[in-house]
C-alpha cells in the first residue's frame, strides 16, 4: 500500500540498502494482502530500483489466522485478524525471512513507534503521532525481539504528511 512504498522511498532516499518483501496469503484478490497488492509492491520496487520478494504464507495464514477467526467468530466473539497476523504471521517470518537474506531490521508502514528503553532495559511500543492513524493496538503480541527489528517510520508522521511524501515520489 501506500504507507509501506512510502517508507521504501524514505529509507532509500536516506541511503539505506533496501529489499521489498511482501506476503502472500491469499490466492485471490478483493482482500487485504491480495494478488493486486503484490503487483502494486513489485511495481514500486521496480521504481525505486530494489530487490523483491514475495513469501508464500497461505498455509501459515490459513492455519494460523482463518481458522481461528472463523472458529472464534462462530462460537459469537469478535475475532481481530490483523491481531492474529501481525502477532503469528507478519513480524514472526518477516523478520526471519529479513535476517536469512541479511537483512539487519525490518521496516513497515504502520503508524506506531519502538524506542529503548535504557532504564528499563527493554523495547517499547509507543502510539503513532498521528492519534487518528494510530496502529499500536494491532501490534501488542510483538516480542522484545520483533521490536528490537522493527522500525515504524511513519510514526512520527501524519497521513497527509505520509501522502505529499508519496506523491512527490510518485
Amino acid at each position: 500500500g501506500v504507507d509501506s512504498s512510502t517508507v521504501a522511498a524514505l529509507l532509500k532516499e536516506q541511503g539505506e540498502e533496501i529489499v521489498g518483501l511482501s506476503m502472500q496469503l491469499w490466492k485471490d484478490n478483493g482482500r487485504c494482502c491480495s494478488l493486486d497488492d503484490l503487483w502494486d509492491a513489485r511495481r514500486v520496487a521496480i521504481q525505486l530500483g530494489i530487490p523483491y520478494y514475495v513469501l508464500n504464507l497461505e498455509k501459515d495464514f490459513e492455519n494460523t489466522v482463518v481458522r481461528p477467526f472463523v472458529d472464534t467468530y462462530l462460537r459469537g466473539e469478535t475475532p481481530s485478524p490483523c491481531i492474529l497476523c501481525n502477532n503469528y504471521v507478519k513480524f514472526h517470518h518477516l523478520v526471519e525471512k529479513a535476517a536469512g537474506i541479511g537483512a539487519d531490521r525490518v521496516a513497515t508502514g504502520h503508524y506506531a513507534r519502538v524506542k529503548f528503553d535504557s532504564d528499563r532495559g527493554r523495547w517499547l511500543l509507543l502510539r503513532g503521532k498521528d492519534r487518528a492513524k494510530d496502529q499500536s493496538y494491532f501490534l501488542f503480541g510483538m516480542t522484545q525481539q520483533q521490536l528490537s527489528k522493527t522500525l515504524f517510520p511513519l510514526g512520527e508522521m501524519t497521513k497527509p504528511e505520509v501522502r505529499e511524501i508519496a506523491r512527490r515520489a510518485g
